[in-house]
């Protein structure tokens, strides 16, 4: 009874739960918070979280358990949040889509007039690739379902999104809700899951090195679609691996066709008009895409003292959810739709994105100490790279034995980390 009180995924019955007036508001949100945020104002707050009020609170939390099991089921959660936040407008999501998509087409025009200026590319590259990312937050919502209550829109839309950035849509969307089930579970999380002390040392230096050292984390996004993690095997691409059900062929033969159909076309763009130009409008931004989705999906699973993993009977789908990390990018948060209000999306993945400001908001009082307070970031987010870094220098594998466990380092890799920054 406990297991089914707290599994919620990604049928969760909520999304019958709305209101005439939520309905009604839902079309005529303003219009200055529809063009430079998608959800309700951050909260304010009269003091810095930089420095020393920051971590003297780091350090109070250090003292908490966080990997003891939570007072509240995963149902005071759902009901504090308030039921408006729920309901998924279509139209509404549908204009995302097109705000984003007007951003790319402009800066790719202001890249082109000015063509011949050398400060020009560099931020048209950051700006678009961070574009590109943005359109991967809206193709991510159509395979949770959030984006809307109709499958076929969302098929179709987040084909079209992750197409467009070489991303396959349904093997990408079917891994990812094993991501959701599993959460916080050492063997059967799927996305940045931790290594297990004797999968770690049977890797090879060369692929330490990679894991481990900076840059190459931030360009491991491909090689996962192709050959998952260390320690697993399948592929995205491949209809019959093993991360796939029978019935889910199709689907994926389906999106590896529609993957297939972008390269062709970027080849052909390549031979008309030449290689350099398409990897300047396209080929840097997409691997700039690739270094945020990498970025922005370790940190929301590592990069905190004390963050907890499970497995056995210790794992549930609550207490998994907890060990998700929110994460402020100041200026960024508005562009890629506040994936950075990571706890309740991974809780209850169904709600719509524009809500998760005001629901992490209604949710925080029943979390507590489980919930962990977001560093304040500038308007861009340059401390996560510091946390980053951290991270990197001391989180390398989990315990073989055990039913929670925390992140152990290796002293070497650590030396090489320390001497590297």
């Amino acid at each position: 009874m406990e297991k089914e009180r707290e599994r919620d995924g990604e049928k969760g019955a909520m999304t019958k739960l709305w209101t005439p007036l939520s309905r009604a508001k839902a079309p005529f949100f303003h219009f200055r918070q529809w063009l430079w945020g998608s959800s309700a104002p951050q909260k304010k707050h009269n003091h810095s979280r930089h420095g020393e009020s920051y971590r003297k609170e780091l350090e109070e939390k250090a003292k908490f358990d966080a990997g003891s099991p939570p007072p509240f089921k995963i149902g005071e959660i759902r009901a504090a949040i308030p039921q408006h936040c729920w309901v998924k407008s279509p139209w509404r999501s549908m204009s995302y889509v097109l705000r984003d998509f007007v951003v790319i087409a402009a800066l790719a025009a202001i890249a082109l007039r000015f063509d011949n200026s050398l400060f020009v590319w560099p931020f048209y590259w950051f700006a678009q690739g961070t574009m590109f990312w943005a359109l991967f937050v809206l193709g991510h919502d159509c395979g949770h379902g959030s984006f809307s209550d109709n499958a076929t829109l969302n098929n179709f839309v987040g084909h079209m999104l992750h197409s467009a950035i070489l991303v396959p849509y349904h093997g990408w969307r079917i891994s990812h809700r094993t991501h959701h089930q599993n959460h916080g579970h050492v063997e059967r999380d799927e996305s940045w899951h931790p290594l297990t002390e004797k999968t770690y040392k049977s890797l090879e230096d060369k692929t330490k090195r990679l894991r481990f050292t900076f840059p190459y984390p931030l360009f491991a996004y491909p090689i996962y679609l192709w050959n998952r993690s260390p320690g697993k095997s399948g592929s995205h691409f491949n209809p019959s691996s093993n991360l796939f059900g029978p019935n889910e062929k199709t689907e994926v033969l389906t999106s590896t066709i529609c993957w297939s159909i972008m390269v062709a076309l970027l080849l052909g763009l390549s031979w008309t008009v030449g290689l350099i130009p398409v990897l300047k409008l396209y080929g840097v931004p997409n691997l700039v895409f690739i270094m945020w989705i990498d970025l922005v999906t370790y940190l929301h699973h590592h990069g905190q003292p004390n963050l907890p993993w499970y497995r056995g009977k210790e794992w549930s789908y609550l207490r998994g959810g907890l060990t998700t990390v929110d994460r402020d990018y100041g200026w960024i948060n508005n562009i890629h739709h506040d994936i950075g209000t990571h706890v309740v999306h991974h809780l209850f993945p169904q709600i719509p994105h524009y809500h998760l400001v005001e629901a992490t908001r209604a949710a925080k009082p029943v979390l507590g100490k489980y919930y962990r307070e977001p560093e304040k970031s500038g308007p861009l987010p340059v401390h996560l790279f510091g946390i980053f870094m951290r991270s990197l220098r001391v989180d390398h594998f989990v315990s073989d034995v055990g039913e929670v466990v925390y992140y152990q380092s290796d002293p070497e890799v650590t030396k090489k980390c320390n001497h590297q920054g």
